[in-house]
């Protein structure tokens, strides 16, 4: 029996209230300053994703470039409402985005998205690359992987406002982030990456995550 192939929730269609969230983040992206962001990234940003967002620690992820609306709904799900609980759980990001303001958030983003991303170069074994290279153009039919440049491009640059960027970024981040989705300790996207993931094995993730670093 043939495994049914996980589809992209924007081909599928998308809950109205995510559609309304999102035409809420393009016109707050809009109105952030990149000079502003600038400043704030120096303060704040700087320490673990470098002054202008490319991160040169691998478990820190990278910035520059990345589309804003993605970034905003980031930075928005990792500030806890008082009393609540982040849409996504971070150690490290829910205390630093806690003295941001909506403006502040907006600014930071509109800097980020005007920064040109360094390319990154993958250590992976020719081997492992080869698997993830076949993920990522073409998924794993047999088991519902679907390619990962449906949504995040040929070249990794994202489909935004919904799939963000992907090339250059650092494998041991992307693997993480894979994990968290896989364990259902993230899940702060439309559902499709915890639905793929289950259907992953470690070798193929960590095969994916090393191919993306070297794309371009």
């Amino acid at each position: 029996m043939e495994s049914e192939v996980v589809e992209p929730a924007a081909v599928v269609g998308e809950p109205a209230e995510l559609v309304e969230q999102e035409e809420e983040i393009a016109a707050e992206v809009a109105a952030g300053e990149a000079p502003k962001g600038r400043e704030i990234a120096a303060g704040a940003c700087a320490g673990c994703h470098n002054p202008d967002g490319n991160s040169i620690i691998p478990t820190f992820p990278s910035l520059a470039g990345q589309h804003p609306e993605y970034l905003l709904k980031q930075l928005i799900d990792f500030k806890a409402d008082e009393g609540g609980t982040a849409a996504r759980q971070s150690d490290a990001m829910t205390p630093m985005v806690a003295a941001l303001s909506d403006e502040d958030m907006e600014d930071l983003v509109a800097f980020y998205a005007e920064q040109e991303a360094t390319p990154g170069q993958t250590t992976g074994s020719e081997d492992l690359l080869a698997i993830g290279r076949v993920l990522y153009h073409g998924g794993n039919i047999e088991n519902g992987v679907p390619a990962c440049a449906s949504c995040h491009g040929p070249t990794g640059k994202g489909i935004p406002p919904h799939y963000p960027a992907l090339a250059g970024q650092h494998a041991p981040y992307t693997l993480t982030q894979l994990d968290l989705f896989n364990k259902g300790e993230r899940t702060n996207d439309n559902g499709v990456m915890q639905q793929v993931l289950t259907r992953m094995s470690g070798t193929e993730k960590r095969a994916v995550s090393e191919y993306i670093q070297g794309l371009r």
